[in-house]
């Protein structure tokens, strides 16, 4: 790896700025593509979640604009408006270094400060929706686009935003330099990035295997949606715990869990697409500042979240593909921290996260954490019986079980999760991480 952002071109201004905010070595992927992007070349660059992927490309595309050129000349569009915002926070301090403008345009809130910010900006960030109300009002010209980044491309296809995305280009001068974000350049995504960029230079970062190493992952079977609940409080109240996410697959759902949660005296936060920007925003907020330390979102709200030191991520509902794990459990484990990964599932959706753990490399894990539940429901009829429980993580001694005794908790690993008599000897003595205090560079 490079010792230093400069011996990778970046300008001194622009270095000294990443070092006033602690990053003075490069990440992986922005060793990757820095240079490549201040020679002037396209890149698809292939990056999870988390790899400091918002300064590879912001770095350089700041070091490229001129303070006398149009406004705006660099445009990065994002799928989701907590994204973009991210996006404006990491960049500013590097624009403001070489005395650039940015802005950051998003639904949900006024138009009319947006627009006289966008108008005054070298850089631009925006979502799709939003960027289309500014060209339609006449507000910006795109005429003068000298560099394009797509960010979470893929993301942007799911939701639906291809047509837009195309009209947005379309107003951009041919002859500009794109950069291609990415957590796939497979199928419709790979095709996009083909149309989007020409001759561009092509990077695969952070493998999905190499990027959960970091992380602890564990796999409850429970036997019905009461014990699952159950197993989240039991988690929620661990003396080890950090900021936490918990996931969900619908808003309904995110709102339902927070009430029930705060039934157990467990203050949490909904994230979700039915929520205003401001209620969102608030939410986020208190979270990244430690007012609540549960965030309950869906998976489209979750996008862009990047908040330091979240230290578990539950899946209170298993996600739907092998991407929404990685993307989920990815808010953890960051820039060399630890992190923890529990995934509550029910039996009969075993199967299905069985193949997903398989692919990526967690079988081990999945059976240890399956073979614990069905210990413990043999030894101590799951979670509610008498008799030896399964063991249980020993950090957590569990609530009292419904029939007596102590609990042994819903741990996984050699644990289980049976309740009743006294606690095993299996399970992990303790989930590691705790709360972590590192830096990250960007996303």
């Amino acid at each position: 790896m490079s010792s230093s952002f400069a011996d990778l071109g970046v300008s001194k201004a622009v270095a000294k700025a990443l070092a006033s905010r602690g990053f003075h070595k490069p990440f992986p992927v922005q060793e990757l593509v820095i240079a490549d992007v201040l020679a002037g070349h396209d890149v698809l660059v292939q990056s999870p979640t988390g790899s400091g992927k918002t300064l590879a490309f912001g770095v350089p595309m700041v070091d490229r604009i001129d303070e006398s050129a149009s406004r705006p000349s660099a445009l990065v569009l994002a799928p989701t408006r907590e994204l973009a915002q991210q996006i404006a926070d990491e960049i500013g301090p590097l624009a403001h270094a070489r005395a650039l403008g940015h802005a950051v345009a998003y639904g949900g809130v006024g138009i009319q400060p947006q627009i006289k910010r966008a108008r005054n900006a070298h850089v631009l960030i925006a979502t799709p929706g939003r960027l289309e109300d500014l060209l339609e009002r006449r507000a910006i010209r795109l005429d003068g686009i000298q560099t394009l980044v797509l960010d979470e491309a893929d993301r942007m296809l799911d939701m639906g935003f291809k047509p837009a995305v195309d009209r947005i280009v379309r107003q951009m001068p041919a002859k500009r330099q794109t950069l291609f974000f990415s957590a796939t350049l497979e199928g419709q995504a790979g095709k996009v990035a083909s149309s989007y960029t020409h001759d561009a230079r092509r990077h695969v970062h952070a493998p999905t295997g190499k990027r959960l190493d970091a992380i602890e992952h564990r796999f409850l079977q429970l036997p019905t949606p009461s014990d699952k609940f159950d197993a989240l409080v039991n988690e929620l109240r661990g003396p080890d715990r950090g900021r936490t996410l918990v996931f969900v697959r619908t808003k309904r759902g995110a709102d339902r869990l927070v009430k029930r949660l705060g039934s157990k005296n467990v203050k949490a936060a909904a994230m979700h697409g039915d929520k205003s920007q401001g209620q969102r925003q608030r939410a986020l907020d208190n979270f990244d500042r430690g007012k609540v330390d549960v965030l309950v979102a869906t998976d489209v709200a979750a996008r862009g979240i990047d908040v330091a030191e979240i230290t578990h991520v539950i899946n209170f509902d298993i996600p739907e593909d092998l991407d929404a794990y990685t993307h989920r459990v990815g808010r953890t484990g960051r820039a060399g921290a630890s992190g923890l990964g529990i995934s509550l599932m029910l039996p009969d959706q075993q199967h299905e996260m069985r193949r997903m753990a398989a692919d990526l490399g967690l079988s081990p894990q999945f059976d240890s954490g399956v073979g614990a539940a069905k210990a413990g429901s043999h030894n101590g009829s799951r979670s509610h019986g008498g008799g030896n429980p399964g063991g249980g993580s020993k950090r957590h001694g569990g609530p009292r079980s419904h029939k007596g005794g102590k609990s042994g908790g819903y741990g996984s690993g050699s644990g289980g999760s049976g309740g009743g008599g006294k606690p095993g000897g299996g399970g992990a003595k303790r989930y590691g991480g705790g709360k972590h205090r590192s830096k990250s560079g960007g996303r």
